[in-house]
C-alpha cells in the first residue's frame, strides 16, 4: 500500500495521533502536496460524508476524522500557498442559518484558499441579513458560497438570494451552494448560480463563477 493509500486510511478510521507522521511519509514518498490534501485528506473525509449521509456512521466519527484531516492540513498547507499565485478573487463562504455542520464548509474553504481565492469565512449560522451586510462590506467579493447539511435549513439558502435580491446585490454575485440535502434541481429551483457535489468540484465552479 503507498503512503498516500496509507494516509487516507488513517484519516477514515479517525487515527488522529497517526496522521502527522502518515502525512510527512506520504510527502516523502514523493506525491505532491495537491495530491497529498487532496487524495489522502480530503477524499477519505468525503467518503465519511457520504456515509453521514446514508446513516452508516455518525457525527462523533466524521468531527474525530476531521481533527485528524485538520492536523495533516497544517502541514501540507504551507506548501500549497505561493505568494505568487494567481489572484482569484474574493469569495464569502457560510454555513447557512440554523445549521451548525461547518466540515464541509472549512474544507471548501480551505481548498480554495490553496487554489488563490481570498475566502471570507463568516462561519456557522448565519443569517441572510448577514450575508447581505458582508458582500456590503466586500464590494470586491465575486462569490458567495453557502452550505447547508440539514433538510430543515436547506431552504435558507433561497431566504438569502431573495435578501440579496432586495437589497440589490444579486447581480453584483455569484451565487453557489452545496451539502448533503441539496442538489442541482434545487439549486435551479431557488436561483443559485451553481452547485457542487464535493469540495474539489467546488474549487472549479468557483473559478469559472467568479471569471464568468
Amino acid at each position: 500500500m503507498s503512503k498516500l493509500s496509507e494516509l487516507a486510511k488513517i484519516v477514515e478510521e479517525g487515527k488522529v495521533a497517526e496522521v502527522e507522521a502518515a502525512t510527512k511519509a506520504a510527502l516523502d514518498e514523493g506525491n505532491e502536496a495537491l495530491t497529498v490534501l487532496n487524495e489522502g485528506l480530503v477524499e477519505p473525509i468525503n467518503v465519511l460524508g457520504e456515509k453521514f449521509r446514508l446513516g452508516e456512521i455518525y457525527v462523533p466519527e466524521l468531527l474525530i476524522a476531521s481533527k485528524g484531516m485538520k492536523k495533516g492540513v497544517e502541514i501540507v498547507k504551507p506548501l500549497l500557498v505561493s505568494g505568487d499565485m494567481e489572484s482569484q478573487g474574493k469569495v464569502i463562504m457560510v454555513t447557512v442559518a440554523g445549521d451548525m455542520h461547518d466540515i464541509g464548509k472549512n474544507l471548501v474553504a480551505l481548498l480554495m484558499e490553496s487554489a488563490g481565492f481570498e475566502v471570507v469565512d463568516l462561519g456557522m449560522d448565519i443569517e441572510p441579513d448577514e450575508i447581505v451586510e458582508a458582500v456590503q462590506d466586500n464590494p470586491d467579493c465575486k462569490v458567495v458560497g453557502m452550505s447547508a447539511m440539514l433538510t430543515t435549513t436547506m431552504y435558507a439558502m433561497q431566504d438569502t438570494i431573495e435578501a440579496l435580491e432586495e437589497a440589490g446585490l444579486r447581480d453584483k454575485v455569484k451565487v453557489m451552494i452545496g451539502g448533503a440535502p441539496v442538489n442541482q434541481k434545487f439549486a435551479d429551483q431557488i436561483g443559485a448560480d451553481g452547485y457542487s457535489t464535493n469540495a474539489p468540484l467546488a474549487v472549479e465552479l468557483a473559478k469559472k463563477l467568479a471569471h464568468a
